[in-house]
Parts: C-alpha cells; sequence; structure tokens
C-alpha cells in the first residue's frame, strides 16, 4: 500500500544530480581534434585530470575496428586526415598532453586508465559529430559503468558540464538540463557579474581561518569535547543548508561545559551566514587575526573580555567609553529600526540616519542590502552575536556606542525590523539614560518583519471571519527560558518571533498539557486552565522575507518541526500560526505534509510587478515527504 507522505508525480522537468568531482590524477579520455577537444583538454588540465587525446591524423578515421584496414587507399586516406586544433598541437608539444595518432578502439576504456582502478578510465568526451561511434562509445561506457559525454547528444550522455564560473576556490556552475546551452552561459556571466570582486579570495582567507581552528582547538579536545565540536562544524558539504540547530540557544551551562571550547567556530560560521558578501571581503588577514585573538578557544583564562569587535573597513577608535573629545559637546545616538530586509522598506528618517552618521553599530540580522547603502566613508561594526554570546556582543555595541557619542559623534544604532518589538530597544534606551544621555538618543521606528513577512508570504494576519486578532510572541524567553505558550483561540493569528530553533519544545508546549505555566499547575482541581492548539492547525514558516532568497514552509503545527528538520534553516525566521495562513492559500487534498515555496518574492520594482505575488504557480515550489 502506498503511503499517503509519498510524492503523487513526477517533476514538471527532468533535473540532474549536480556533484563537484575531485579530478585530480584521472584520466580522462579524450576523442576528437577539433576546437571542442581542445577544451575538453583545457577543463581537464584545470583540475588536475590526465588527459589522453585520442585523434588519427595520419590514418583513416574509423567507427569500428574493422573499419581500418591495410587495404585502404592512400588518396582515400588522405582525404578523410583530420588536423589538430592548434591548441592541441601546442598542448602536445609541450608533453602536458599525451596523443595517440590512431582511431578509437574499445579496449582503449581498459588498458589507458590508472593501475589503482585495474586501468579502466575515469571519464569519456566525444566531440566530433560521428553517431556510429559516438553510439557504441556510450553505450560500451554505460554497460561499464564509466562516465561518458557527447557532442550535441543528451541522450548518449550519463554527465554533462556546466558553465563555470571559477574564482579561486569558489566555483559556480549553471546547467539547463540540455536546454539551451547558450542561456546557461549568458545566466553564468549575469550571476558572476553581480558578486563582488575577490569573493574567491576571502572564500580561501575564512576556510584557512576555519581549518586552523580545528587544529588549534583539536588538540586540547577530550572525545565528548570532539562530538560537541562536530556539531558546531557541521555543514561542511556545500549541498547542505544550515541545520534547524544553526541558532540553538547556549545556555549558562552549556557556556561553562563546551561553548569556551566552540565559541571560535560558532563565531566564523555567524560571520560566513550573516555578513554581507561586500563585507567578508574587505576582511583581512588583520582582521582574521583579530577574530582568533578575540575568542582564543582553549585560553586558560575564559572569563577575560574578547578584544574589541572586527568590522572590515571600521575605524579603530582608541580611548575608553569614559573619555570625551576636546570641546566637550556631546554627540547624539539613532535607535533605529531597518525594517524586515528589503531596502526599499526602510522609511525616509533612518535611511537619512544611515547617511548622516559617523559610526554604525548593527546588528548581524541587517541584510546586505540594507548595509549597501552605507557610504563607505562611514565606519561599521557588525555585532558579534552568536548562541551563547549574545549578551556580551551587546554589552560590545553599547560601549562602542557610548565611546562615540561621547567624542561628539553621531551614532547610529541599527536593527532589524522595529527596535521596539524583541529588538532589546527599550534596554538600550535604558542603558543611555542611565549613563546621562537619555537626551541624547532619538527612536526611529522600523517595519517590524513580524506584519510584514505574512503579508509577503500572501497571509493576512487579520481577516473578516477568520482572524480578528493578532499576538506577537517570542518563541525564547530570557536565558533561554521557555516563555509562557499562548492559548488557543480559533481567531487568533500569532507570530512567534525567534523560536525556529527551538521548535520542537514550542509545539510540545503549544499542543500538549504541561506540569506547570509561569509556576501555576496546567490542571488545578481537575480544571483546565489553558486551551491548546490541535495539531491540524494551519502554520507557516518564513524565512528571509523581503530579500531574493525568501522562503516560505507551508505546513501544520503535527509537521512543522520534522519540515524544519528536512528542509534546514534559512535565518531569520519566524512562525505564523492560525487559520489566517490557509485564507488566500488552499492546500490540495492530495498535497504532502509540507510545500515549500522558494524564490516567489517579487522585486518592489513598481515599473515590472508588486512585491507580492500571490499566483502559486510562480517561483520554484516543492512538495516536503514525511
Amino acid at each position: 500500500m502506498a503511503s499517503a507522505n509519498l510524492p503523487t508525480g513526477p517533476s514538471a522537468y527532468h533535473t540532474t544530480l549536480l556533484t563537484a568531482q575531485d579530478c585530480r590524477d584521472h584520466v580522462h579520455l579524450i576523442i576528437g581534434s577539433n576546437p571542442l577537444a581542445a577544451s575538453r583538454v583545457s577543463q581537464s588540465l584545470s583540475v588536475g585530470a590526465k588527459p589522453i587525446l585520442i585523434a588519427p591524423v595520419s590514418a583513416i578515421p574509423s567507427t569500428t575496428e574493422s573499419d581500418v584496414t591495410p587495404t585502404a587507399s592512400a588518396d582515400s586516406q588522405q582525404s578523410q586526415k583530420r588536423e589538430l586544433h592548434h591548441s592541441l598541437a601546442n598542448y602536445i608539444s609541450s608533453g602536458a598532453l599525451t596523443h595517440l595518432d590512431r582511431p578509437f578502439s574499445d579496449k582503449d576504456l581498459f588498458t589507458l586508465g590508472r593501475s589503482e582502478v585495474d586501468n579502466v578510465v575515469d571519464a569519456v568526451f566525444v566531440t566530433h559529430h560521428d553517431q556510429s561511434l559516438a553510439e557504441r562509445v556510450s553505450a560500451l561506457c554505460k554497460r561499464k559503468r564509466i562516465a561518458v559525454n557527447v557532442l550535441d547528444n543528451p541522450a548518449l550522455c550519463s554527465f554533462s558540464l556546466l558553465s563555470v564560473h571559477v574564482d579561486g576556490p569558489l566555483q559556480i556552475g549553471v546547467t539547463t538540463n540540455g536546454r539551451g546551452c547558450k542561456l546557461a552561459s549568458r545566466i553564468r556571466r549575469e550571476v558572476a557579474s553581480a558578486l563582488p570582486k575577490g569573493l574567491g579570495a576571502a572564500c580561501a582567507r575564512l576556510g584557512d581561518v576555519r581549518r586552523r581552528i580545528i587544529t588549534e582547538d583539536a588538540e586540547a579536545r577530550t572525545a565528548a569535547e570532539s562530538a560537541i565540536a562536530a556539531a558546531v562544524n557541521e555543514g561542511v558539504d556545500d549541498s547542505i543548508d544550515q541545520s534547524a540547530t544553526f541558532n540553538k540557544l547556549v545556555t549558562e551551562l552549556d557556556v561553562q561545559a563546551e561553548a569556551a571550547k566552540t565559541r571560535r567556530m560558532r563565531w566564523l560560521a555567524q560571520v560566513c551566514e550573516y555578513w554581507p558578501l561586500k563585507k567578508l571581503v574587505e576582511i583581512t588577514d588583520d582582521d582574521v587575526e583579530s577574530i582568533l585573538q578575540a575568542y582564543p578557544g582553549f585560553s586558560s583564562d575564559n572569563s577575560a573580555s574578547p578584544a574589541q569587535p572586527v568590522s572590515p573597513g571600521a575605524v579603530s577608535e582608541g580611548g575608553s567609553s569614559s573619555t570625551t573629545n576636546s570641546n566637550g559637546r556631546l554627540g547624539r545616538i539613532f535607535l533605529a529600526g531597518s525594517g524586515p530586509g528589503h531596502p526599499d522598506l526602510l522609511t525616509r528618517a533612518t535611511y537619512k540616519a544611515i547617511q548622516s552618521a559617523d559610526l554604525i553599530l548593527a546588528d548581524k540580522l541587517v541584510p546586505s542590502g540594507v548595509l549597501d547603502m552605507i557610504p563607505r566613508r562611514t565606519p561599521v561594526s557588525i555585532a558579534r552575536k552568536f548562541p551563547g554570546n549574545a549578551d556580551r556582543a551587546q554589552e560590545e555595541l553599547l560601549e562602542q556606542a557610548l565611546e562615540g557619542v561621547r567624542a561628539g559623534k553621531t551614532v547610529l544604532r541599527l536593527k532589524q525590523g522595529d527596535p521596539f518589538i524583541y529588538g532589546r530597544g527599550g534596554e538600550e534606551v535604558a542603558f543611555f539614560r542611565e549613563h546621562g544621555l537619555g537626551d541624547r538618543v532619538v527612536v526611529l521606528p522600523g517595519i517590524t518583519s513580524s506584519l510584514s513577512a505574512p503579508l509577503f508570504a500572501g497571509i493576512p494576519v487579520t481577516q473578516r471571519d477568520v482572524s480578528d486578532q493578532v499576538l506577537i510572541c517570542t518563541g525564547t524567553g530570557k536565558k533561554g527560558k521557555p516563555p509562557v505558550p499562548p492559548e488557543y483561540v480559533g481567531s487568533r493569528t500569532v507570530v512567534f518571533l525567534m523560536a525556529l530553533h527551538r521548535i520542537g519544545g514550542l509545539i510540545k508546549e503549544l499542543t500538549t498539557r504541561l506540569e506547570e505555566v509561569d509556576g501555576v499547575a496546567e490542571v488545578q482541581g481537575g480544571e483546565k486552565q489553558r486551551a491548546l492548539w490541535p495539531l491540524d492547525t494551519p502554520c507557516a514558516v518564513i524565512e528571509r522575507a523581503t530579500c531574493p532568497d525568501q522562503r516560505v514552509i507551508r505546513t501544520t503545527l503535527r509537521y512543522v518541526e520534522q519540515a524544519i528538520e528536512q528542509e534546514g534553516s534559512r535565518p531569520p525566521g519566524l512562525l505564523v500560526v492560525g487559520r489566517a495562513c490557509e485564507v488566500l492559500y488552499t492546500p490540495k487534498k492530495e498535497e504532502q505534509p509540507w510545500v515549500v515555496e522558494d524564490g516567489q518574492f517579487k522585486d518592489l520594482d513598481f515599473e515590472d510587478a508588486l512585491g507580492l505575488s500571490l499566483d502559486a504557480t510562480s517561483g520554484v515550489a516543492h512538495i516536503g515527504s514525511a
């Protein structure tokens, strides 16, 4: 009996499994003598493979071994000779390419390869139009599981090459799966042109940091600590998104037990996930050294205060927070929200503050599109927040803000969303008041993601006859304590922020009876105190709202934990729960437990299209299987 959770039909298009293969010392057999053969030789050499060219330039090209006969006339042989492309001739003369001046033979597949694989070649490229030869080589290779690629004949290929952009260790490949190679090349150029210059070098530099951290920290680890570190170091495979535990809370006990042993790797992971690519490119070797010194890993004194945050392009501000400028005049502090993500959703007031600030202290969740608006002359410091270090990172930013305003500068504390909705904005205002700077603080509102993210996912949080109230909650309380779960109200839409990293605990709290809630027993004298949420309640996970990589997972409370675990994490994200999730979206009866919508956010180009598309067929969607 078929499972109800299995896909009900094939994908609309056949797609291939894209892989990156280590081809060092592999033997690639290249049949042909044309410009494409020269290109295949160049590609093989660039990845460390050993190409062997089979191209008869002094004999008749043949499709079978029996076709080559000693009785063929000299005139016929001369007329069918093939000239080598000049690049091939250069490779041969330099010794980089082995050339066999004869027709292809079946035994070549099993005699020219590496000895460690019993002399079987690793891949074959057929580069000229000879249908009979191509069919014979393809059939033989497929039967022996040898990778084969045939010019202009996808049916005969077991693999194809992508249109690739290479920048150091960074490679970006594009394929249309045989539907338009020229289009793939154009798409690749467009993608590459949008990347900041030097991104490959940044990948190499950050990779060196990662290896250095692993090497230095591994020397002092016990077996148990190594297991902890393995969880922190997950994500080496490029095909896997961040796990659902990427932003998992680190409690005080965790900090004492293991966070100090993994803090540098945690920080590096957060840098790679949240910092804008343009900022990553600007990281220097000195910045790298500062990162390593700021979190010394297995230092004997883990209580020491970290060094000041690293920020590419930032100007070093000497002195302590108690110093003032020479004329004694104080600066100002703007506490501003940057909205949900898209730069067009900034308020004009916040945009003016960005352009006029002398120093910008940004939270790590402020998206790259907003940070790109900052003038290059303005120093920027990005919060060094990661699970287990949020409080200390917050203190660092506040200390920098104090130092800046006492030096007479205009300081902008830039936050995501709205500063007073789970942005610790109120705490910061109180902090500055305690330091006698209350009259120097200006708070600027921002569009909160708790209301705008559902909008851009096509979820009206209020709708007549469906939802007459909205509740905004946190999924994680102070010091990691679970907050009081809201009771079920059928006409209510609830938006949970900071909840996805502990989605399992949250769902349990919403749908099952707990021993006590906020110190009060759930059941007193047999009377139930809180209405529980049904497991079939619709919900939606919205990640990176209004950004180009916005993703929406539509499901129910029953499956949301499994969906997040299977699909991975794309922070920042939030959870919307309630019947409003299905006002403009009606799941089909035969659909799977969850549906993933990726790429359906339309840019805010008012001359072309609106930012919100309610067309369920737009973008890219796939169905999850439980």
